[in-house]
């Protein structure tokens, strides 16, 4: 919508819609709270998103994972997510009346773009390859998936994502965020978290805050490990 690729699809002939795994009730409000100019559809049980798969247009990742995203969203915020086959990861794909696929992106969610939440192909990209392909003519045979677009953003190392995902619990789990706020908190967290086990270190007797860390450490290993399942990681199989 900021680039102005909306206008220039529908002067083209076409129309934008957002499909969504969730309920229609919360595709509506995503609508209405994110300022949409276009439709946003609930695709719960993956019908919208099967079709396409079943006609060899796109086939999405889905996560069904979803214990990580209920416990945070929960504690959070008051939008409860439902997702009753899981959720797909972003795609984009665009289609002629006739279903000549012009443009096809899925992504692929690592712990590099945290699980598909970061790392989209840029809208400017997405229209030029569509452009492309309307000006070849239908004769071309449907477009490739494209691998290697430009990014619109780029994820953070999991070490620290997974990091400030522990610091928002307060060390004792891991808990989504809120608002992108909530990410400078939990990094200002981990700041007093580290200095407080240096200070510990240095005015306290060694071993009792060595057995104490050890102890933490033994603690949130296996719920760091769980958060890693939770946040789809095709690379890892």
């Amino acid at each position: 919508m900021k680039e102005g690729v909306v206008e220039k699809v529908r002067a083209a002939g076409g129309e934008i819609f957002a499909i969504s795994s969730e309920p229609q009730s919360l595709a509506s409000r995503a609508s209405r709270e994110w300022h949409l100019d276009f439709d946003s559809l609930g695709d719960p049980h993956h019908e919208i998103s099967g079709t396409c798969s079943e006609r060899g247009w796109l086939d999405l990742f889905v996560n069904e994972h979803l214990e990580f995203l209920h416990q945070s969203r929960t504690e959070a915020t008051d939008w409860e997510p439902n997702h009753p086959k899981g959720y797909f990861q972003p795609g984009v794909l665009a289609l002629t009346a006739d279903g000549r696929v012009l443009y096809r992106w899925r992504g692929v969610p690592t712990h590099k773009n945290m699980g598909g939440a970061t790392e989209r192909p840029t809208a400017e990209h997405v229209w030029g390859r569509i452009e492309s392909a309307l000006e070849s003519g239908s004769q071309i045979v449907d477009a490739p998936l494209d691998d290697d677009p430009p990014l619109d953003s780029t994820g953070i190392p999991w070490p620290i994502f997974a990091s400030l995902l522990i610091a928002n619990g307060w060390f004792l789990k891991a808990m989504g965020f809120k608002s992108a706020r909530h990410v400078l908190f939990a990094g200002l967290r981990i700041l007093g978290f580290v200095g407080a086990w240096i200070a510990a270190f240095l005015w306290l007797p060694t071993l009792p805050v060595a057995v104490v860390l050890g102890a933490w450490v033994v603690y949130i290993t296996p719920k760091l490990r769980w958060v890693g399942q939770q946040f789809q990681n095709a690379e890892g199989g």
